[in-house]
């Protein structure tokens, strides 16, 4: 687990292909790894991944095809900035919100502009994540914890303060760009428990029907 709180940017130094996936090398930049051990979790951009190899300054972890194909990872390349957190501690402070580092989906920034000494950006979710995203509600942007502004259809927007800009990758991130999403994980639980009995039915989800049933609608 994680709180959406970055504490270093680091770099790929290297993508190694391995049996049809791959394996990461990642330069760590101010990360603190002196208590750090093998099989420990590091998120990568969002990305819950394990630790198989640390040296002074990087560690290598592996990345299967399942997390390749769900997360901007698949575009890896040797030399990209990427936002890195360890996870936390008894004793951590939960400054943003309870991450798990699994990421939902891709979203895509489709403008950025300036207000004040911040920059807001518009984000575009996948359709099947836009019911899990609301207005002052937490969302997970390539690892880092941020409070959703405003929200039209699968569109959110997010204002990002200076700090942030500087000590994550956001301040690189322009129109066109992807990011790994994840939602909140208190959002994804109340829907199971909304729909009751039918969670274990196939192919069960929320229809405006069983919320008017359920008596959450006239």
């Amino acid at each position: 687990m994680f709180t959406g709180i970055i504490q270093a940017i680091g770099k790929i130094e290297s993508v190694q292909p391995k049996g049809g996936d791959c394996r990461l090398k990642i330069a760590t930049g101010k990360l603190p790894l002196a208590d750090a051990v093998l099989g420990d979790s590091i998120a990568v951009n969002g990305v819950c991944l394990t630790a198989i190899e640390l040296g002074e300054g990087f560690f290598c972890a592996d990345v299967s095809n399942e997390t390749l194909s769900h997360t901007i990872l698949k575009n890896a390349s040797p030399g990209e900035p990427v936002n890195l957190e360890l996870a936390l501690t008894a004793t951590t402070r939960l400054g943003g919100h309870i991450v798990s580092g699994h990421v939902d989906g891709v979203g895509r920034v489709v403008n950025r502009t300036e207000d004040g000494r911040s920059i807001r950006f518009t984000i575009e979710a996948p359709v099947e994540l836009a019911r899990y995203i609301a207005v002052k509600g937490s969302i997970c942007l390539n690892g880092i914890s941020l409070t959703v502004n405003n929200v039209s259809g699968a569109q959110f927007e997010l204002n990002i303060v200076p700090h942030t800009l500087v000590e994550t990758t956001l301040g690189q991130l322009n129109v066109g760009g992807e990011v790994n999403l994840e939602v909140d994980v208190i959002a994804r639980y109340l829907e199971r428990l909304v729909l009751g009995d039918k969670a274990a039915e196939p192919e069960s989800g929320l229809t405006l029907d069983l919320l008017q049933k359920s008596g959450f609608i006239g």
